[in-house]
């Protein structure tokens, strides 16, 4: 009898519905140490040989490389099963059991539908399973077996690692800083990579001893040094620095998995020492503490750097008198987001004020939001006369000129009132050579 091949493979032919309609299913093996499976071409061609020689039906050839270690991670075969729950076909040919599953639950909706009929036989390569107590027993077999050798296999790599671990050896890729051993009998360890190890002993030192921020030494190790990891001839984002700054590896000591808690000393030898690498977690330590506390200034995110668009940042410092009182300086300047070497230059934050009294008197500001701002003030003053001093006499809105009362504001005014200020102009506000225009 003639084989037939239906749907996709692009002849149409009736099927008597007395006969077994079969979909060739072929899945190509995920796991590593399967190299002798079949590929998914080659189980194709050694089944429809098989088709032929038997004069099976075909309907639907059905490919996948997809894992089958899980339960119902498999959209190809997920559409096998519901094709089959339809009628469209009630055998499966296919390689061998453990194409078919290496889950409980994936093997339960297969024989779930031989029980219930609609799966009448899978074929194969050495091997029928039709609907019998038997064959069904003999399929669960099969299929139990090869997750058996899953189980086994993970439990046999977990104790390869943590033996590896044990040796001093950190399992996967070489840190920055260290080449893989190329040699057998060095096989697993790791030397120190001659041009890199030097540069990122560097960055331990200048975080330590300079207090370089994590963003300094990107801009110094991408602009100035053109750094390059050794795989992928990458550079080092941001949050990589930080991994390589936490990273007890570069002192002799390990932590393997992950955010285990479990620590293994290196066979490999050290970039830095323990002293040096407790004095960063110190130093990074600080660092995200005053990120995560961050001080508000009056006049950040309200201008831009005119020399390379950049944001405007602000700093405090504290100077001790003579007297033992202490004087505070809020300086703004740029960020240097944009440019790393922009010559912007910081400038006091009284200067800064002068020039916006100066620049009040010279461009036109919203009136109507000032005049609305100056409106309350001036009901909150007549109340305070009112129930407080007992004054009757009171102050009108008309005369109060609208560029005093913003001079105050900007040097009396609290944050959020100085920020509402600069809102009422009606142009960017640039800061360039310690200078602020429009």
């Amino acid at each position: 009898m003639e084989t037939h091949y239906i749907s996709n493979l692009g002849v149409k032919t009736e099927v008597p519905q007395t006969k077994v309609r079969y979909v060739l299913y072929a899945r190509k093996s995920t796991e590593s140490d399967e190299k002798q499976a079949l590929s998914i071409e080659s189980q194709v061609k050694e089944m429809l040989a098989i088709a032929d020689r038997d004069e099976l039906t075909v309907i639907d050839i059905r490919r996948e490389s997809h894992s089958a270690k899980e339960s119902g991670q498999r959209p190809v075969f997920k559409e096998v099963l519901e094709d089959i729950r339809r009628g469209r076909y009630n055998g499966i040919l296919t390689w061998a059991p453990d194409r078919l599953s290496r889950n409980a639950g994936d093997l339960g909706s297969v024989v779930d539908l031989m029980d219930e009929t609609r799966l009448l036989e899978i074929r194969t390569y050495g091997q029928q399973f039709r609907n019998s107590p038997n064959e069904k027993f003999l399929l669960m077999i099969l299929c139990s077996q090869a997750k058996l050798e899953n189980d086994n296999k993970s439990i046999n790599v977990k104790r390869g690692l943590r033996t590896r671990c044990e040796m001093g050896l950190k399992p996967g890729a070489a840190t920055v800083g260290y080449i893989n051993e190329r040699r057998s009998d060095k096989k697993c360890e790791v030397i120190i990579d001659p041009e890199r190890a030097p540069i990122v002993k560097q960055i331990f030192e200048k975080v330590a001893y300079e207090k370089w921020s994590g963003r300094k030494l990107f801009h110094w190790l991408k602009f100035d040094l053109n750094f390059k990891t050794r795989n992928g001839n990458k550079g080092l984002a941001l949050s990589n620095i930080y991994l390589i700054l936490q990273n007890p590896f570069y002192y002799g000591v390990f932590e393997y998995p992950r955010k285990s808690g479990n620590f293994y000393k290196g066979k490999h030898e050290p970039i830095i020492t323990k002293e040096l690498f407790d004095q960063v977690q110190e130093q990074v330590k600080n660092q995200a503490l005053r990120t995560q506390e961050p001080k508000e200034f009056a006049f950040t995110k309200m201008m831009t750097c005119g020399l390379c668009g950049s944001g405007i940042c602000a700093d405090e410092k504290f100077k001790k008198l003579k007297d033992g009182s202490v004087n505070r300086h809020v300086y703004y300047g740029c960020t240097r987001s944009r440019d790393k070497d922009c010559k912007c230059g910081y400038i006091n934050e009284i200067e800064l004020i002068q020039q916006f009294e100066k620049l009040i008197d010279q461009v036109s500001i919203s009136e109507i939001g000032m005049r609305e701002k100056i409106k309350c003030e001036v009901e909150r003053i007549k109340k305070f006369q009112q129930s407080i001093l007992g004054i009757k006499q009171q102050i009108q809105i008309k005369d109060v000129d609208i560029r005093d009362y913003a001079k105050f504001i900007l040097r009396e005014g609290s944050i959020e009132e100085k920020r509402e200020l600069l809102t009422c102009f009606k142009s960017k506000i640039l800061l360039k050579n310690k200078t602020i225009s429009l």
